[in-house]
């Protein structure tokens, strides 16, 4: 049977850059997002046609493409103006775990690589398992804050709410991360942190280096116990905030090492 699978392919985010790179399938890659880091020789290999939420439609039309994969409503204008080109776009609305692992598949499945992604599923599901059998032991839970943002504060998003919640901790804004829009994210008064008292505090300024001296200068802060203890951890956007086989993987094991490490002390 001939393969109708896409044989020049845009990918307008990194997960599904990184996912095509894990399939053996980059030569099928002909343009990334500008942002993309893993795997890194992606950057050196593939021209760079987008950013997040803008992108250069006459590069990725003369490109030709006979795919576009993008991510979720906060590209629905560049879908838009490549769908008005005549292009083949797939955006996936992947936010929770359980739709990345479909996302996984789905494209897995374009791919004609649907027993690989099986596997990889496969493989995340029981670490993942492991990882929440360890973790129902803890006799003590956490508060964990997540910062993605710093002016304003932004609480986290629903994928990484739940890895928080596998690895053990409670995420003292679990409500917020149902929330797909860092706009309806924000914390509106930094107190309200003070007041929730986290005993960790993991951030990722979303690509921009945390700079730890700008959080222990707000007013109040200096009394939560994660300042008090420096229980503080940057941990790198391209494996946490990416909707991909990184935060199922490097992101999963970091959030965990870091709680895991808390639950020993305490």
């Amino acid at each position: 049977m001939k393969d109708r699978s896409p044989k020049r392919i845009v990918c307008l985010t990194e997960e599904t850059t990184e996912l095509i790179y894990l399939l053996g399938e980059e030569d099928k890659i002909v343009g990334i997002s500008g942002f993309t880091v893993r795997p890194e020789k992606a950057r050196k290999e593939k021209p760079k046609v987008s950013l997040f939420t803008d992108a250069s439609i006459e590069k990725i039309v003369e490109l030709d493409p006979d795919l576009v994969i993008g991510f979720s409503d906060i590209q629905a204008d560049i879908a838009a103006d490549l769908i008005k080109r005549g292009v083949t776009v797939w955006v996936n609305n992947h936010r929770t775990i359980e739709e990345i692992k479909d996302m996984i598949v789905q494209l897995g499945a374009l791919l004609n690589k649907r027993k690989e992604v099986e596997l990889l599923v496969a493989g995340y599901e029981r670490r993942i398992e492991e990882i929440k059998k360890i973790s129902a032991s803890y006799s003590n839970r956490p508060k964990v804050y997540f910062e993605e943002w710093y002016d304003p504060l932004i609480s986290g998003i629903s994928w990484v709410s739940e890895l928080i919640g596998i690895a053990g901790g409670i995420d003292i804004y679990e409500e917020n991360s149902k929330q797909s829009l860092a706009k309806d994210r924000i914390i509106a008064n930094p107190d309200d942190v003070v007041e929730k008292d986290p005993d960790i505090i993991l951030v990722s300024w979303c690509g921009k280096m945390f700079k730890k001296k700008r959080m222990l200068e707000r007013k109040g802060w200096a009394q939560i116990e994660a300042i008090k203890q420096d229980n503080i951890h940057e941990i790198d956007s391209a494996i946490i905030l990416q909707p991909g086989p990184a935060a199922l993987s490097d992101g999963l094991e970091a959030v965990y090492s870091i709680i895991h490490d808390w639950t020993k002390k305490h």
